[in-house]
């Protein structure tokens, strides 16, 4: 069984996957400091890292576009960088997202 997430930087599709995407998210509402990646966390840590983020989405409707200024900037820097390099590492938006556990 796969326990421990291998970290965003070493994740499917450059981190493109929903974990990738919590932690990135946890970035933006500073959460987690953006040098941290995750890696060796157990499920369980991802989890609750979500149930954090998944509460400071619902603040401002789970939509970028009601995030206050810092925050929007924050999120479209992240999201535009992830993005680039996601498909650097052979992403495909029409793909299912998976993610990496070791």
């Amino acid at each position: 069984m796969m326990d421990k997430y291998v970290g965003i930087e070493n994740d499917l599709f450059g981190g493109m996957t929903d974990q990738g995407r919590i932690i990135r998210d946890a970035w933006v509402f500073g959460i987690l400091p953006e040098s941290e990646g995750c890696k060796g966390w157990a499920v369980g840590q991802i989890q609750e890292l979500y149930e954090k983020v998944h509460a400071e989405w619902k603040k401002h409707g789970l939509i970028p576009s009601q995030l206050p200024d810092e925050l929007r900037v924050r999120y479209f820097r992240l999201y535009e960088q992830a993005v680039k390099r996601a498909r650097e590492h052979g992403w495909d938006p029409e793909l299912e997202r998976g993610g990496s556990f070791d």
